[in-house]
């Protein structure tokens, strides 16, 4: 089999990737929930896909999801506080991406869902940079903060320099 073939193969055994991304800003608590006003909020999380051509693959259950883990940062609450969950690209039915995790502080589940939306062709720079995000409790739901957090510019070539293949096996190179 040719390079072309053993590439194509090889995202059908079960090549991904992964990137590492950086968001940061700022949140608020809900009044009695943490100390007032506005704190710095940082998740810090690595995403991609298990499987390159099942990530690709429209109508699938992982169709442009896959999972994230890193950790986050919630001035008042934690400090790179573990945090797994899921990244989901939904550019052509909701045009946003969700950043969805859960961590855990002193014994108490948390929720974290943001959302970078109204993502359109000729407002990239805002939409694919800006996040908004909720902070709950995982038990009962209840709202603790809300947060705006930016990817930003400097960032990007770190960004894109994180991408890399994997394999059960860990990290590979392409072909």
């Amino acid at each position: 089999m040719g390079r072309l073939g053993d590439t194509i193969q090889r995202l059908r055994e079960g090549v991904g990737f992964k990137m590492d991304e950086v968001m940061s800003g700022e949140h608020e608590f809900e009044p009695g929930l943490g100390p007032p006003g506005r704190r710095p909020l940082v998740f810090k999380v690595t995403w991609g896909a298990k499987n390159l051509a099942n990530w690709l693959t429209p109508g699938g259950e992982s169709f442009m999801r896959g999972p994230l883990e890193g950790t986050i940062t919630v001035d008042g609450l934690c400090e790179d506080a573990p945090c797994k969950g899921t990244l989901e690209l939904r550019y052509f039915d909701e045009h946003k991406i969700r950043y969805a995790f859960e961590f855990e502080v002193s014994g108490k589940r948390y929720g974290f869902v943001g959302e970078k939306v109204n993502i359109w062709p000729w407002n990239l720079p805002f939409s694919h940079t800006t996040c908004f995000g909720r902070l709950t409790e995982v038990e009962t739901g209840k709202l603790v903060s809300t947060s705006v957090t930016h990817f930003r510019a400097v960032s990007a070539p770190a960004f894109l320099l994180s991408f890399r293949l994997t394999s059960d096996d860990g990290p590979t190179t392409p072909a």
